[in-house]
């Protein structure tokens, strides 16, 4: 069971970056890509440990989800998927990574 229950995208990535998910992942064309380490990992090397939905203020179309994520090697971090017309991730192979087990 997850212990959060944030209000904000903003507030939720402050907390989970100052609980360890320091790391932002990006889904590319083939491959998630970890933005400061400039490491690249394939679905089945992460685990997302738990999500997060919003929806926008001002427009109820506005969503994104906050997927808190792990890797084999032990990074940490968070990814953002806006599901916006705007967005630029990789859907499917977001979808690929496992969710961790309770």
């Amino acid at each position: 069971m997850d212990k959060h229950n944030f209000d904000t995208l903003s507030e939720a990535i402050n907390t989970l970056t100052q609980e360890g998910y320091e790391e932002n992942f990006e889904a590319g064309d083939n491959c998630i890509k970890a933005l400061y380490s400039k490491k690249e990992y394939q679905p089945s090397e992460l685990k997302i440990m738990a999500s997060y939905r919003f929806e926008g203020m001002t427009n109820p179309e506005d969503q994104a989800t906050v997927f808190t994520i792990e890797a084999k090697d032990g990074t940490k971090g968070t990814l953002v998927m806006s599901y916006s017309a705007e967005h630029n991730q990789n859907e499917e192979l977001i979808k690929k990574i496992p969710m961790a087990r309770n």
